[in-house]
């Protein structure tokens, strides 16, 4: 009985992190500028990571890996925001500094 409840707590899991890749995927196609991109792939890629990470570490069980797996997931949910916003600041910057440009000309 154990093992069909781990088992579908996996498969929803995984499913579910899928779902999540795929609609920032469709969300990088189909977004008009590079802030709405960013949004929406950072937030989905980092939900769909966290989900599929949780259920690799529900399959695996309680071991050395599944700590592996865990210390990966903190690592993917500290830099990827990060990283988003580093880009974005610097696109902004980018995008004033252009409308200066353009205005001073």
């Amino acid at each position: 009985m154990w093992e069909i409840i781990k088992n579908s707590i996996v498969i929803l899991s995984v499913l579910g992190g899928l779902f999540f890749f795929f609609v920032g995927t469709v969300g990088l196609i189909r977004m008009p500028d590079v802030f709405s991109r960013m949004h929406a792939t950072t937030k989905c890629d980092t939900l769909g990571a966290g989900l599929i990470f949780i259920g690799l570490m529900v399959w695996q069980g309680f071991s050395f890996l599944s700590l592996n797996i865990f210390i990966i997931l903190i690592f993917v949910w500290l830099t990827n925001p990060t990283a988003a916003h580093y880009i974005a600041s610097n696109e902004y910057d980018e995008m004033l500094a252009s409308q200066k440009e353009s205005e001073a000309s």
